[in-house]
C-alpha cells in the first residue's frame, strides 16, 4: 500500500480534527512521536502551526522514541539525548506552556511506556482526548499498539480495537485509529503505583522462564528495556464446548458432515463505556521531504531503517580515503594534517567500504547497485533510475581523539561521526543522492562514540566492533546487569 499524507493534506486533515468543539470542555493533547536517531526533526516546526489560535489544543508532549537502538556513548546519554530534544523543541517553537513535557522512551522494548503513562495519568488524567502526530517510521503506530496493551488503556479495549498498521513503508496509517483512555481514578493510581514497586523489587532470577525468554528477545533487540505491564485485566469468559451426539455418529458408509459453525460474534463496547469516553487517536504519519527513503523501494528501506541495537563501526582515516555508507552517501578525507575517526552510526545491514579517492569513482561505477554497496540494488537498470550523487565540501575542527565534532547525517540512512585531534582542521566532501537530506549535526548526538571499539584490525583502518550490554529498567539491579 503506498497511501501517502503530504504535509499540507496532513496538516488540513488533523487541523479539521483538532478544530472540533472540545466534547469534555477541554482542547486534546498532542503526542508528538519524534525519531531520536532523525534529529534535527524534519517534521517538528509543522507542529506548531496546528496550534494556532483557533485550535483548541491544551499542549504538546513530544516522546523523544528509539532511544533503545543507540548505544550510552557516556554517562548520562539520556540527559544529554533529552537536552538535545528539548534543543529542537525551542528551535522549532515549542516552548512555555506549549510544551506540556518531553520523555524517552523505546515503543518498541517498552523502555520508559511506564512513566510514560504515569506521567499522562498525573497531568492529564482524563481531560480531553489524545492525538498521536508524527513523521513516518518515527514508532509512532508502534507507541499506539504499546499504549494499548497497558494501563494508559481501558481493559476491555484491547480485545475490541483493531490495533495500528505497522510497516517500514511510508504512510502506512490507513485510518484513524483510537482506542478509550482509562480514567485514572485514586484507587486506580494506587493499585497501579502498588503493582510497579513489586515488579520493580524483582530480580532477574525471580522472573518466569517465559518472561525471562521474553526479556533475552528484547535484550537482543535493544540497548534499553522495560516492561509494561497491565493492572487492570479484564476476567476472560471460560469457554463451552459444544458437544453434538448427532455430527459424532454416522454409518460406514457415510462421510462425516461437519457440524455449521456458529459465526464468532464480535465484541463490542457498550453505551455507557464510550459515552463519556476519552479517546487516543493515532494519525497518518507525515511524509519527511527531501529524506532519502523517498528515493528507496520497499525492500531497500528495510535494510535501510535499523530495527536492532545499532553496533557502531569506527575507522582511523588518512587523507586521500574515501568511505561509503552503501551507495547511498560517501565521506571523502581530503586535507588534514593527522589520521582521525570516522564511526558509522547505521543500520547493521548497510555495509561500509574503504577506498583510495583515486579509486573511489570506479568503485562506485561498478558496485552501485551490486551486492559490494548493497543499496540500492538492482544492478544497472535500478542506477539508471536513482539520482547521481551530489558533492558538498565541508569544513571541520577538531576538539580532542575521544570526543567527536560533528555528525555528518545522511537523511534517515544514518551518519559518520567526526573524531580529530584538537586545533586539527578536516576538509571533507560529502556525497548524497541529488545532496538529499545532509545535515552537519554540530554538536553530535554521541560525542563518545568513537570510544565504543574493540581493537584494531591488522593491516586495515577499520576497528573491532564491541556491543554494549543492554540494561532493563525496572527489574532490581543484580552484578548481571
Amino acid at each position: 500500500l503506498r497511501l501517502q499524507l503530504p504535509p499540507d493534506e496532513h496538516r488540513r486533515v488533523v487541523s479539521a480534527a483538532l478544530r472540533r468543539p472540545p466534547r469534555h470542555g477541554r482542547g486534546p493533547l498532542l503526542l508528538y512521536v519524534l525519531d531520536v536517531l532523525e534529529l534535527p526533526d524534519p517534521v517538528l516546526p509543522q507542529v506548531p502551526a496546528l496550534l494556532g489560535p483557533d485550535v483548541p489544543a491544551s499542549g504538546v508532549l513530544v516522546v523523544g522514541n528509539k532511544v533503545d537502538l543507540l548505544p550510552a556513548d557516556a554517562p548520562g546519554h539520556l540527559g544529554r539525548l533529552r537536552r538535545r530534544v528539548a534543543e529542537a523543541c525551542a528551535r522549532a517553537g515549542l516552548q512555555g506552556s506549549a510544551l506540556v513535557d518531553i520523555r524517552l522512551v523505546s515503543a518498541k522494548t517498552g523502555f520508559g511506556i511506564e512513566g510514560l503513562v504515569s506521567r499522562l495519568q498525573r497531568s492529564w488524567k482524563c481531560a480531553g482526548d489524545v492525538f498521536l502526530l508524527g513523521a513516518t517510521n518515527s514508532g509512532k503506530s508502534t507507541l499506539f499498539n504499546t499504549l494499548l496493551l497497558s494501563d494508559y488503556c481501558k481493559s476491555r479495549a484491547p480485545d475490541i480495537i483493531d490495533r495500528a498498521t505497522v510497516s517500514p513503508w511510508p504512510g502506512t496509517t490507513l485510518n484513524l485509529l483510537k482506542f478509550p483512555i482509562i480514567n485514572p481514578t485514586c484507587d486506580r493510581i494506587f493499585r497501579r503505583q502498588e503493582r510497579l514497586k513489586e515488579e520493580a523489587a524483582k530480580t532477574e532470577d525471580e522472573l518466569s522462564t517465559e518472561e525471562k525468554k521474553y526479556l533475552n528477545h528484547l535484550k537482543k533487540q535493544g540497548y534499553l528495556v522495560g516492561e509494561v505491564g497491565r493492572t487492570f485485566q479484564q476476567q476472560k469468559r471460560s469457554s463451552v464446548v459444544e458437544f453434538d451426539p448427532d455430527a459424532l455418529s454416522y454409518s460406514v458408509d457415510e462421510d462425516p458432515v461437519p457440524s455449521p459453525k456458529k459465526r464468532e460474534e464480535r465484541e463490542e463496547f457498550t453505551h455507557n463505556e464510550v459515552k463519556d469516553a476519552r479517546w487516543c487517536f493515532d494519525t497518518p504519519g507525515i511524509i519527511k521531504e527531501d529524506c532519502i527513503l523517498n528515493l528507496l523501494t520497499e525492500k531497500e528501506v528495510k535494510l535501510v531503517l535499523p530495527t536492532v541495537a545499532i553496533v557502531p563501526r569506527t575507522f582511523i582515516l588518512k587523507p586521500g580515503t574515501a568511505l561509503f555508507l552503501a551507495a547511498l552517501g560517501r565521506v571523502d578525507y581530503l586535507k588534514g594534517e593527522k589520521s582521525a575517526w570516522f564511526s558509522v552510526v547505521a543500520s547493521n545491514l548497510l555495509p561500509v567500504h574503504i577506498s583510495t579517492l583515486s579509486k573511489a569513482d570506479a568503485v562506485y561505477e561498478k558496485h552501485a547497485g551490486q551486492e559490494l554497496l548493497k543499496v540500492p540494488m538492482g544492478g544497472e537498470e535500478r542506477m539508471k533510475e536513482f539520482p547521481p550523487l551530489v558533492p558538498q565540501d565541508i569544513t571541520l575542527k577538531g576538539i580532542g581523539a575521544t570526543e567527536a565534532v560533528a555528525d555528518i547525517k545522511f537523511s534517515s540512512a544514518g551518519w559518520v561521526a567526526v573524531t580529530a585531534h584538537a586545533e586539527e582542521e578536516l576538509l571533507l566532501r560529502v556525497y548524497t543522492p541529488k545532496g538529499t537530506g545532509l545535515v552537519v549535526r554540530e554538536p553530535p548526538l554521541l560525542p563518545y562514540i568513537s570510544t565504543i571499539r574493540g581493537s584494531r584490525i591488522t593491516g586495515t583502518p577499520a576497528y573491532r566492533t564491541k556491543k554494549p550490554p543492554s540494561l532493563v529498567e525496572n527489574l532490581k539491579t543484580t552484578g548481571n546487569l
